[in-house]
This record gives structure tokens, sequence and C-alpha cells, in this order.
């Protein structure tokens, strides 16, 4: 029988349902997990100990008089440290932010504590989710980087520290860590999940992710936290539907667009691993067509630079102005590239961002979802950086919905992973394909226990 660290979130829904499990019992055992693993792997900014055990005794407590929430009741999450929370430090891992406590949830965190989420703590992030690499490290191998920017949020949910966690991704932030990691990393469409309360980077780029090990556990973290909010400008009043039950509405085998134009950008074992892949898919019933990337992807990539340094600036003007001694060098940067963007080169990188949505959602038409690699190469063996998003970016751009699914290891023994892409608010369809990839390609994977884990002296 598995450890209750090592359950998934609807395994562990399931027994707690049952009360074959106590949420106290889950937390406890997630706590002894990170008194082995957190020395090495550094995922905490805070550890909620005292406040996750008195949620999970009144979780109890409901279940015993008959009253159960929802999937989540009782299952403990970790939370991005740019997501605002109630009487706990928010610093977004600067020392900009060092000592701040917000008074409310951001809105995504509310909506898990109503659907009877445990918030066990903050994870790592880089610096307000830019570029800095993070101290977190990759639970396969220290040496090489995590990814980011929700660097503990992705390690802490491969190495069994808690089920599922809040990321966020303004290029490849939620995917890209993911794929680095072993684990499940979905990217709703811009707009589905409200931002009210998170720190932002870029506005009309920052999207809420979900890091889980599984797609299952995945679409049950978004119908918890999608929805129309007010105090979001940006959040749609797209109605949602019931992304758990859409897992099984596949009748047949997906029609998949190949982007293999993006294959020329990765590394050779990526290139050979994702087509091996796409043969494991044809041959369970898959269609493939391959389908061209309407334009240049550089192109795209140096409007996605511009937006985000832009609107990154505008954010942290004032700070900049009075703080940049507290800020670190990628991110001071940034904004001081930002800061001398021309506005017409910014209104450019715009209406190129409208035709580059328009074009692939015409190829969407014609296809279940579109496939790429998730990353160029595995995590690179290189802690100053957290990465290459370059996959990732086009469909940030766009705000299309994304799911980045590990696929199997590189002859290093570092995670591969392979990543889908859906039409904007389509998202129970491209939960359905990759449920039906995770089922036909069967990986799991587990990262071994790192040298030196070990419980605090």
């Amino acid at each position: 029988m598995a450890e209750p660290f090592e359950l998934t979130v609807a395994q562990a829904a399931e027994q707690i349902k049952g009360r074959a499990l106590s949420p106290v019992d889950l937390v406890q055992s997630l706590l002894r997990r990170a008194d082995l693993l957190e020395p090495v792997l550094k995922v905490w900014v805070t550890l909620d100990r005292e406040g996750a055990l008195d949620a999970a005794r009144q979780r109890e407590q409901e279940v015993a008089r008959g009253i159960y929430r929802g999937p989540l009741h009782g299952i403990p999450v970790g939370i991005k440290d740019i997501f605002y929370t109630a009487g706990m430090k928010t610093t977004a891992c600067s020392r900009v932010y060092a000592d701040f406590v917000p008074s409310y949830d951001a809105t995504a965190v509310a909506r898990l504590r109503e659907a009877g989420a445990i918030i066990l703590g903050k994870t790592v992030t880089t610096e307000f989710a830019t570029f800095d690499p993070p101290p977190t490290v990759n639970p396969w191998d220290p040496a090489h980087t995590p990814g980011g920017s929700s660097s503990g949020s992705a390690v802490g949910v491969a190495a069994c520290m808690f089920p599922a966690a809040l990321g966020s991704q303004t290029a490849g932030s939620t995917c890209r860590p993911a794929a680095y990691n072993g684990i499940v990393g979905f990217k709703p469409t811009y707009g589905r999940v409200s931002r009210y309360g998170v720190i932002p980077v870029s506005w009309s780029l920052d999207t809420v992710g979900i890091l889980t090990r599984t797609v299952e556990d995945a679409a049950i973290l978004l119908s918890a936290i999608a929805g129309y909010d007010p105090n979001d400008p940006s959040a749609s009043r797209e109605p949602v539907p019931d992304y758990r039950g859409a897992l099984h509405t596949l009748t047949t085998g997906p029609v998949i667009g190949l982007v293999r134009e993006l294959f020329q950008h990765a590394d050779g074992e990526v290139r050979g691993h994702t087509e091996e892949v796409v043969n494991r898919l044809v041959r369970a019933g898959a269609k493939v067509e391959e389908v061209p990337l309407p334009h240049s992807l550089q192109l795209i990539l140096s409007a996605h630079r511009v937006i985000l340094a832009v609107e990154c600036a505008a954010f942290h003007e004032g700070l900049f102005r009075e703080h940049a001694h507290l800020y670190s060098p990628k991110i001071r940067a940034l904004i001081e590239a930002g800061m001398l963007v021309p506005g017409v080169q910014y209104v450019q990188a715009q209406r190129l961002r409208r035709m580059v949505r328009r074009d692939l959602e015409g190829l969407l038409r014609r296809v279940d979802v579109l496939l790429t690699p998730a990353t160029p190469s595995p995590a690179p063996r290189d802690l100053t950086t957290t990465g290459d998003p370059m996959f990732q970016i086009p469909w940030t751009f766009c705000g299309f919905p994304t799911i980045v699914l590990p696929s199997g290891l590189s002859r290093s023994g570092l995670p591969l992973g392979i990543q889908l892409i859906g039409a904007p608010f389509a998202e129970g369809r491209l939960l359905a394909v990759a449920h039906w990839c995770e089922a036909t390609l069967a990986v799991r994977l587990s990262p071994p226990l790192p040298r030196g884990a070990g419980p605090r002296p």
C-alpha cells in the first residue's frame, strides 16, 4: 500500500471521502517528507506546519459530520510565492517584498480553500517570476536546473512533497519546469482563471498554471479555480464545464497536428524521442498530420519579449526607481530594457500577436490538438539558467491552453516530455486528449531520493 505522501489528488480524495485516510495523517506524512527532502531540494519559502494541521483537523471534523466539499477536500497543495495568501508572507522571492503580508487571498487560493484544499505553504519562485535562478534544485540531479519560474511548485510535486501546486506562466514557467521534473504541467487559456491577487509579470501574458502528477488531478484543480471573477478585468465569462468528466469523452483516437518545424530547435535525442512517442500514439489509433507554424518563430519570440519587458517595467516602475539596488541582475536588466522600448514597437508587437492568434486558431479547427516536444533538451546542467522556454512562448503569446506530459527518460536519466496545445477555452478537449495520451504512453516518473536527504537535526 502506498504511503500517504505518494498518493495523487484523486487517490487521496477517494480515501478521504471513504474515511480510509485522515487529512491530518496526510498532512503529517507530507511534513515528514519535507523534513527528509527540503534540506537538499529547497522547495519552500514558507511551510505553514501549524496552519496546515489546523485546517486538516477542520476538514477531518467536517467529514465526520457528513460534510464533504468535493475531490479537493483535505488535499494539501503548494502555492507559488507570487499568490497572495491572507496572513502569510508573499515575498515573490525578492528583497523588495521580503516582509509583505497580504490581508486577503488571491482568487485562485480562495477558491481552493472553498473547495476544501489545505494550503501547505508557499513555494520558491524565481524573483518576481522572471529569470534569476532559484535556490531550488532538480530532484533527478541537483546539478541540473529545475526550470522556472514555478521551480518550487514543480519540484515539490515531482518529489511527492505535495500532490498538486499552483504556478504561473508568462513564457514557459509552468510547462517547462514540469517537463524538467517529469510531471504534468497545465496552462489554461488566458482569462480562464482569475489572476486577482497574483503579483504580475506581464498583465496581457500572465496565466495561472497547475502542476500535478496526473492529467486527472489537473482537471480536478482547474474545475475548482476556473471561472469569472469581477476583480480581474481579463477574466472570461465563458462557462466552466465539468473538466474531470470531459476526460473520458474521446470515442476515437484524437487528430493530432504535428508542428514538426519546431523539432529543428531541439537536440537530436529530444527529436528522436518525440518521433518515437508520435509513432506510439499512431499505433494506438491517433491520426497525425503535419501543420506549419504560420509565422516566423524568431518574430514571435521577439514580439513576446517586447511585451513582457514593457509590461514588467510598467508594474515595477515606481518600486524600481526607489529600490533598484534590491533587484537581482536579470530582472533588473528586463525592467531597464522595458523602459527603453518605444511605444510604436510595443503596439506593433501586440498587432503581430493578434495576427498569430487568428492564424493558429484556424489551424486548430482542423485538429484536436497540436503536438511539440516539451523542451529543446532535458534540464541543462547549469544552475545559472532556468532553461529555454521557446517551445512554450508561441502558445503563451496567443493565450492558448497547453499541457505537458512526461514521456520518458533521457540517456542521462533526466525526464523528457511532450507538449499538447488546444484551442482557446477548449480545455475539456485538450484534457481528454492528454488523458488518452497519458494512458497510451503509461509513463509515470519518480525521481530517486537525492543524496544528502535526511530529517532536520
